[in-house]
């Protein structure tokens, strides 16, 4: 099973860029699906985007859609969510998360996902 470690999270302004990171363990990366989830405070979990595990299919929430791109360099085992035109709504705790599945189409459901990051930061100011 992987292990997974988020970097890239900060303080910025309204319109900004920030790009995170997250660096995977073990061998078999490829054989996982990843997402990025976040958590604003009060709120509930919510899904970001995901990328399966070819990096051949892509999904983004419709908040994001336009703004946040993902992507996956297996031969790293690192996810990337480059993070445009940054809303203060963007503000929370992201979530890296791996699902162990070859199937094309992504999961936008936090339960299919067994293995989750500690999180990073992200706080987008007005």
């Amino acid at each position: 099973q992987v292990q997974l470690v988020e970097s890239g999270g900060g303080l910025v302004q309204a319109g900004g860029s920030l790009r995170l990171s997250c660096a995977a363990s073990g061998r078999t990366f490829s054989s996982y699906a990843m997402g990025w989830f976040r958590q604003a405070p009060g709120k509930e979990r919510e899904f970001v985007a995901g990328i399966n595990w070819s990096g051949g299919s892509t999904f983004y929430a419709d908040s994001v859609k336009d703004r946040f791109t993902i992507s996956r360099d297996n031969a790293k085992n690192t996810v990337y969510l480059q993070m445009n035109s940054l809303k203060p709504e963007d503000t929370g705790v992201y979530y890296c998360a791996a699902r162990r599945t070859t199937n094309w189409v992504v999961s936008t459901q936090a339960y299919d996902y067994t293995t989750w990051g500690q999180g990073t930061q992200v706080t987008v100011s007005s």
